[in-house]
């Protein structure tokens, strides 16, 4: 029987049903404290609304995702869970986007197949459960594909006008936007000039154009962002490398079930770009590609070795979080590579191996602690008194353990005494190298005086602090007797260790 009968696409969508329940609770809560990335972005969201753009000036982020947030704890509060539930709410509003976007890419079974595939990923499910803006740009880039398919088709006023909207909010969002922007800006010059989509495709470029212009207020916090912040924490790296880490981090990174989970999505991929069903045993291979899908595949593909070459280029480290903003088409073309199984229960092995690893993925996520945060703040709550001196080295690890350590703590980051609760990005390395740790340890020790312990906040594997923690920690040692009581466990995301070196 074709899985395009009837019975068969409600049993379809009986299944998929049951997957986004689960995908939909999944992105509803996360058992994690927040770490660095998420704190501080909380923290610069709650400020007063005239503050957040001078915040980011020297963090390195565009606002949009922050202005929404600070609305959002106007209301809820700012605890992890009303916090985390911003992400979670567009993480769940991204999957009817996702249905859609599939059901223009190859009918109904691909609609649902995209929909599947993105509740049960552990990429989308972890970006769901994270402060940050990653899951916005998911839920932007699918309403804009979604847009421009609609222009396209019939370019009004409203629809190129929204298709404007879209790009502006997304450069507002993440800056790896502008990758993508250029490449759609590529595909539709190319159409402006010659088939059936001349006079749409132009009328597109004037909504972009336009969306461009709205992005003019904030292009100089853009340059000054780009010339005194960048990336000091990480190496720029060839493209290859970060797209290999992109692919392996779509499917639930180098955790057990990420590796299996890699091979099968992988083959969608391919199959999505390259195949299409004959019947229920066999599939076609098109080495030219599949004309619904390869548009796709291009503007994924191309946005993604765009980006990682200027960012080589530029001199800026990489993290895989930035390609949300390739994360839809990845899904879509997969799905469309779902579609080549006519046959009912290959389609069901096929959805059934791909959700089920999905969902191993997605589960390790919400139970896992992303950051020792909540251990060296149980310590410090439990044994610290107030008065004694907190010292965060690197100030990276101030802004998720400080949300969570007592009141009454003179809490400080190296290397000039600062607010743990924020990173200043300026120039990081040149200013780091101006202080001495030695110097840094005597007056945290006058600081404390002789009736308050001075307690450090370390982690390893920071390239910006290397060898440096460890000689503040040293001078201190020569002063006071050092007791360890949080050892960094390498199994956590963001490792952080505690030392109180007690009062004489």
């Amino acid at each position: 029987m074709a899985v395009t009968s009837d019975a068969s696409s409600r049993r379809i969508a009986v299944g998929a049903a049951i997957v986004v329940v689960l995908g939909v609770a999944l992105r509803l809560y996360a058992t994690s404290d927040l770490w660095l990335d998420e704190a501080l972005t909380v923290n610069i969201a709650h400020l007063p609304l005239a503050e957040i753009g001078g915040a980011l000036k020297v963090d390195g982020a565009p606002p949009l995702f922050y202005y929404l947030l600070h609305g959002w704890t106007a209301v809820l509060g700012t605890s992890d869970v009303a916090v985390r539930s911003l992400s979670g709410i567009i993480g769940v509003a991204t999957l009817p986007l996702a249905w859609y976007a599939g059901r223009r890419v190859g009918g109904t079974v691909t609609a649902w197949a995209a929909v599947v595939l993105l509740a049960s990923n552990p990429f989308a499910v972890r970006y769901a459960t994270e402060v940050r803006m990653y899951g916005l740009v998911i839920f932007l880039v699918f309403a804009g594909i979604l847009a421009l398919r609609r222009g396209l088709e019939r370019p009004t006023a409203g629809r190129v006008a929204l298709f404007g909207l879209i790009e502006t909010l997304l450069l507002y969002t993440q800056y790896w936007s502008m990758y993508l922007l250029a490449v759609v800006v590529g595909l539709l010059v190319a159409l402006a000039l010659r088939g059936p989509h001349v006079l749409a495709a132009r009328r597109m470029l004037i909504g972009v154009a336009v969306g461009g212009i709205a992005f003019a207020p904030w292009v100089p916090t853009f340059f000054y962002q780009s010339a005194h912040t960048g990336t000091p924490w990480g190496e720029p790296v060839l493209p290859g490398i970060p797209i290999g880490e992109t692919l392996s981090d779509f499917a639930g990174s180098t955790e057990h079930e990420g590796w299996l989970l890699l091979f099968p999505m992988t083959a969608l991929i391919l199959l999505g770009i390259f195949g299409r069903a004959t019947d229920a045993r066999h599939i076609e291979i098109d080495l030219r590609t599949r004309p619904d899908v390869r548009w796709y595949g291009i503007v994924g593909m191309a946005t993604l070795v765009v980006g990682t070459s200027a960012s080589y280029l530029a001199g800026s480290a990489f993290q895989t979080r930035y390609s949300a903003i390739v994360f839809p088409f990845y899904v879509l073309v997969a799905a469309r590579g779902v579609a080549c199984f006519a046959g009912r229960r290959a389609l069901a092995g096929v959805c059934g191996v791909v959700v089920g690893l999905g969902f191993v993925g997605g589960v390790r996520n919400f139970t896992e602690n992303r950051t020792q945060a909540g251990a060296v703040a149980g310590v410090l709550g439990a044994e610290a008194l107030a008065g004694d001196v907190v010292v965060y080295c690197p100030d990276q690890l101030g802004p998720s353990v400080s949300r969570l350590a007592p009141d009454g703590l003179d809490q400080v980051t190296y290397p000039f005494f600062g607010d743990p609760g924020r990173v200043d990005w300026v120039e990081y390395q040149e200013r780091l190298a101006t202080v001495d740790p030695s110097d840094f340890a005597a007056e945290a020790l006058e600081r404390a005086g002789k009736g308050h312990a001075v307690w450090l906040v370390s982690g390893p594997g920071y390239k910006t602090h290397v060898g440096t923690c460890e000689a503040v920690a040293a001078a201190l040692g020569k002063a006071r007797p050092a007791l360890v009581r949080v050892v960094p466990d390498e199994k956590v995301w963001e490792k952080s260790g505690l030392v109180r070196f007690a009062a004489p």
